[in-house]
């Protein structure tokens, strides 16, 4: 049943029928009525209020423990979910936990975990942290935040989260409480307090604070992914992120009680925001595949009888999660309530939404954004025709320009339709600055996020992402765009998963190497890859000159594909290639690349051999590894 409000229940104005924004002027009609005067909700907590009184019976959460279609859920309800969260808050309330106080999570995929992510918004700010990262990173994120509250997962098989927290807990010289989920009776660690008996002991039907919670207090800090350098804290308030609920709601047709397959972990914005918030707020259910979601074993092999078990009608996860469903018999399940797939979190392969279309008939919404714009800032439009390979346009109330930058990152102009430049956004859900007020928050003139990404927006205004800047390759002065490449190699049909990134080069400086995961049970051939690859890649340039084939390409924890490990990996086997020499004569060679403070990145080299050699070896070494823009630091190991 729609909501009093409406059929969407944080909009005031839409009523029992979903707006039509089928071109530009229908666009510019709906936004005719100020977006704060239809927003009804200020909070996180005033949206997840609206949602649970659609209708409190409807499941909130269906916790799968196996992320099996044979598992027996566990059913929490919309109004004892609301219930949880208003306990939670209370909770914090009683530790001490004011408006400007951090509450850090290290949390899995737990029921505990969605409760505690908005009880936490409620009391003050919450500040979920990837639990995969190592404990120094963990640290350096919750000192940063200056965390007051930890709540996190007690000893349990398969998660070593406890362990780092135990090695982490006394470098955070403002922690004042630990709090522990899932703690067994008679077993909780020293120092800890009980999470669930914390919470069970609150009032669940008021805030005992008695907070106002205003739209621009800060409701979370989202850390982004520290490729490149030490995560940054990105505060979003909770404005910020009703705006991404009420967006994407409105973009996905979220009905009531609809269900959604739940696997993206709550410390990213798209498992947080666009999935969490945004279906809960629509008082819809969300089926939660186990505590470790789509990393467990089961959720993949078993996704179309999840499909015929719980009948969700869209479909939605990041590129190589969709990608790899394509790999899994239909085996005769029912299927037919999907309606929609949507995919976003890194590029998306224009041969997997090919098949979504020619496989399903499904249009796929393929959504862009990042942290920094609370997750998706453009979405392919539903009633709008789907170009594969467009993010679509902004959601309404939100801008995208394209434009040139200087050397410092600041506007120099726009960009004409159709040329390539770096895409910034701006809009309701654009953050202000990171939360340790870092000089270089990448805004190119106030209010327009820089995203890092190259783009063009088309005489139709469909925006076009043509790469990540960072990840160009530049041989010779050549800037190399990696997506087109990349999309070559999903055509070959024993490819699942592509990547290309650049390898050093004396001469070139870069030159672009592919690394490919196989199909299951499929064999590659490099070489006739590599060939394939060659006769489609119109730029002489960009072809390949290696191609690595792995079992398993390295992704982030919400299933994005790694490049720094490609490129570090890639660097590695340069190198070892450049000083053949030593293993050849007798001698042994250790080469390292990573991350660096300092350069970046950089390569650790260790040569071994009799000690006659060394002034030898160490010459030729420097005369090979010198002439490469990577920092290196050479060493000598008498063997």
């Amino acid at each position: 049943m729609p909501s009093p409000a409406g059929l969407h229940s944080l909009d005031r104005v839409i009523g029992d029928q979903w707006p039509r924004l089928a071109s530009d002027d229908d666009r510019r009609a709906f936004e005719s009525v100020p977006y704060a005067s239809r927003i009804a909700a200020d909070s996180t907590y005033e949206a997840l209020r609206l949602g649970a009184a659609i209708d409190g019976r409807t499941p909130a959460l269906l916790f799968l423990p196996n992320a099996s279609p044979e598992d027996e859920p566990l059913a929490l309800s919309h109004a004892g979910f609301f219930g949880r969260v208003t306990q939670t808050a209370n909770a914090l309330h009683a530790l001490g936990i004011g408006r400007d106080d951090v509450v850090s999570l290290l949390l899995p995929l737990v029921p505990q975990a969605f409760y505690a992510l908005f009880g936490a918004q409620a009391a003050g700010i919450a500040n979920p942290v990837n639990p995969f990262l190592e404990a120094e990173q963990i640290a350096h994120i919750l000192r940063a935040a200056k965390t007051r509250v930890l709540v996190t997962l007690g000893p349990s098989r398969g998660f070593d989260i406890w362990e780092k927290v135990a090695r982490l807990r006394r470098q955070l010289p403002e922690l004042k409480a630990v709090l522990v989920v899932g703690a067994t009776a008679g077993l909780l660690p020293e120092g800890a307090q009980d999470f669930d008996a914390l919470v069970a002991a609150q009032p669940a039907d008021r805030l005992a604070s008695g907070r106002r919670i205003a739209a621009g207090d800060v409701a979370a800090y989202f850390h982004t992914g520290g490729t490149t350098g030490l995560p940054q804290l990105v505060p979003l308030t909770h404005g910020n992120q009703v705006y991404q609920a009420w967006g994407m709601a409105l973009m996905f047709r979220t009905r009531p009680a609809a269900t959604l397959l739940m696997g993206l972990p709550l410390f990213h914005v798209g498992g947080a925001l666009t999935q969490s918030l945004q279906h809960l707020a629509a008082g819809g259910t969300l089926v939660v595949l186990s505590a470790a979601g789509w990393r467990n074993k089961n959720a993949m092999p078993g996704i179309w009888r999840l499909v015929e078990r719980y009948r969700p009608a869209l479909l939605g996860g990041v590129p190589t999660v969709l990608g790899a469903v394509l790999n899994v018999p239909i085996d005769g399940c029912d299927v037919s309530s999907i309606r929609t797939a949507t995919g976003g979190g890194s590029a998306f392969p224009v041969p997997i939404a090919d098949a979504y279309q020619h496989r399903f008939g499904l249009p796929i919404l393929e959504t862009y954004g990042m942290t920094e714009a609370s997750s998706c800032h453009t979405i392919s439009y539903p009633e709008r025709p789907v170009y594969l390979g467009s993010v679509g346009h902004p959601l309404p109330y939100s801008s995208v320009r394209v434009v040139e930058v200087d050397d410092k990152g600041k506007l120099v102009r726009d960009c004409a339709p159709g040329k390539i430049g770096v895409v910034t956004m701006a809009g309701p859900g654009v953050f202000s600055g990171y939360a340790t007020g870092a000089p270089d928050a990448p805004f190119v003139e106030p209010g327009w996020v820089n995203s890092g990404d190259l783009g063009r927006v088309d005489a139709h205004g469909y925006l076009w992402i043509t790469g990540r800047a960072k990840d160009l390759v530049i041989r010779g002065g050549h800037n190399i765009d990696p997506t087109g490449i990349e999309e070559v190699l999903y055509e070959h049909p024993a490819v699942a998963l592509a990547a290309v990134v650049g390898e050093p080069d004396a001469y070139a400086g870069e030159l672009p190497v592919a690394y490919v995961q196989p199909k299951p049970g499929v064999s590659v051939d490099p070489a006739t890859v590599l060939k394939y690859a060659a006769a489609r890649t119109p730029e002489r340039a960009a072809i390949p000159v290696q191609l690595y084939v792995i079992d398993a390409m390295p992704q982030t924890a919400v299933g994005k594909v790694y490049k720094p490990a490609l490129r570090h990996d890639a660097a590695e086997r340069a190198l070892r290639r450049l000083l053949d020499f030593v293993p050849a004569a007798g001698g042994a060679l250790e080469v390292r690349v990573g991350p660096h403070a300092a350069h970046g990145t950089l390569a650790e080299v260790t040569l071994a051999g009799p000690a006659e050699r060394r002034e030898a070896w160490l010459a030729q070494a420097k005369e090979q590894l010198d002439p490469l823009t990577l920092r290196h630091a050479l060493a000598w190991r008498n063997a």
